[in-house]
């Protein structure tokens, strides 16, 4: 890192933390008490803080990381400070674990950034600092900084052993993702997907090599026609059915695969992925969850995949194959037709935004979910073509971990979208400098008209007493 760029995250990294204190002061006077998901997370936290470690919530679905970690913290904290009483473990230092976080997945956000796209010497260290604050200001994520959610833990620790991964510390980072795992039980797809990564990377070596010695140029390792992602394919199963190639691979990612057979453990002695309630966390095969995440994506990464260009080279690219579109398309409809699913508390709870996207939107005919298609396919190319400056293989492995981790959920909650976009978005080109303010004032706009809606738009059913706010 030069030094002038060292200032310059060192100023941005202060002044972000500092904001976010002085927001988390104002969400801390105006909701004292435990909301929502705090109402199990909270006491549970509190719990282990006076020693009763054997004391469970049933309703909560997740391992006990947050807990173990928040007493890891608070506790030292206080016997340094000699705080007593009540402050220990209350709601504030309890949400206060989850501002470090904050800060800490700005931190691994730059570093992730500096380690992926540093061959590419045409981006400056303004645009690595600008892309990590817009990151690190991520709306679906940074609101959570400021309640006790499993959110920013599970982020900072998947993040950390995917940053591990990339520097082929790989102990480390099965390491890191079992504690991601103890935050949440679907991390696990993160610790797959690190391990791919290093597949991935061998693949291409290997593939390569291949080229080299048929010497067809026509073929490439990153894009093709049909025929070309045929022989890809058929390449990759030849690889990997080598017992040679598999000895090899095993001995590079025995970490991981140590770690995705105790899960594999943990849910046969658990008799399931979730830890709790799981009447209402049941799994289910809920395809268009794909469709769900592609726009979530498009719609907060409008600057890279909202543009003119894209729009035309997609018309083009619809013009050129146009049976190849019609037959995405005729899937698409049959899949929303006989696997779309409604959560109960989709259709119950008018405190998340997605009550009223499905309302506002999905619910207004029996159509419109069919008629979104297009703009699913659209948003599905220029998601893809984001994505080219990538090997094909290490596409292969995203887009199967992005179907691990979405389409089993029944719910649409954009929380469970964070990680999959982080990821994405680390991985695409830098936008110029004026398209990252956009999209750094857009977060911006988005995060203020969200704290102000929680903050001041407060409600109250008609059968409860409780203070009721907007949230995500």
């Amino acid at each position: 890192m030069e030094r002038y760029e060292a200032y310059g995250f060192s100023g941005a990294m202060s002044g972000a933390f500092l904001l976010s204190c002085l927001l988390f002061a104002a969400v801390s006077r105006r909701q004292r008490g435990p909301y929502m998901d705090e109402v199990f997370h909270v006491p549970q936290a509190q719990a282990y803080c006076h020693g009763r470690f054997l004391q469970w919530d049933p309703m909560i679905t997740t391992l006990p990381g947050l807990y173990l970690l928040s007493v890891g913290v608070v506790k030292p904290a206080a016997w340094l400070l000699g705080w007593t009483g009540s402050v220990v473990c209350s709601v504030g230092m309890l949400r206060f674990i989850n501002l470090l976080f904050s800060a800490g997945n700005f931190y691994l956000l730059y570093l992730l950034l500096f380690k992926i796209h540093q061959k590419n010497k045409a981006v400056s260290g303004c645009q690595r600092i600008l892309s990590a604050l817009t990151l690190a200001a991520f709306p679906t994520l940074y609101f959570f900084t400021f309640l006790y959610y499993t959110d920013p833990g599970s982020v900072f620790f998947t993040l950390f052993s995917y940053l591990m991964c990339l520097y082929g510390n790989h102990k480390t980072s099965a390491l890191l993702g079992f504690c991601g795992f103890m935050f949440r039980q679907t991390n696990i797809v993160w610790t797959v997907f690190c391990a791919g990564n290093v597949v991935a990377e061998k693949l291409n070596e290997a593939w390569k090599i291949e080229l080299q010695k048929k010497k067809d140029e026509k073929i490439s390792s990153r894009k093709g026609s049909f025929s070309d992602l045929t022989r890809i394919l058929q390449f990759l199963v030849k690889y990997l059915l080598s017992p040679k190639n598999l000895v090899i691979l095993t001995a590079l990612t025995w970490p991981y695969i140590i770690l995705v057979c105790l899960f594999f453990v943990f849910v046969f002695i658990n008799g399931g992925i979730v830890v709790g309630d799981r009447s209402s966390h049941e799994a289910c095969l809920h395809l268009p969850q794909l469709f769900y995440f592609l726009s979530f994506t498009v719609f907060f990464s409008f600057p890279h995949l909202l543009t003119p260009t894209k729009i035309r080279k997609f018309l083009l690219s619809l013009k050129k194959h146009p049976v190849q579109y019609s037959l995405v398309t005729v899937i698409s409809l049959f899949l929303i037709w006989k696997f779309t699913y409604v959560h109960k508390y989709l259709l119950a709870d008018n405190r998340h935004y997605t009550f009223y996207v499905w309302r506002k939107v999905f619910q207004r005919h029996e159509l419109v979910k069919y008629l979104l298609v297009p703009f699913y396919l659209f948003a599905g190319w220029s998601f893809a073509d984001t994505l080219k400056s990538k090997s094909i293989f290490w596409i292969l492995m995203y887009f199967v971990c992005l179907l691990a981790v979405t389409v089993p959920q029944k719910l649409l909650e954009f929380r469970y979208f964070i990680l999959p976009f982080l990821i994405y978005r680390l991985n695409i080109p830098f936008l110029p400098l004026y398209r990252q303010l956009l999209e750094l004032a857009f977060y911006i706009l988005v995060n203020a008209v969200t704290f102000y809606l929680f903050l001041n738009r407060t409600f109250q059913w008609e059968n409860s007493d409780e203070v009721q706010r907007f949230m995500w």
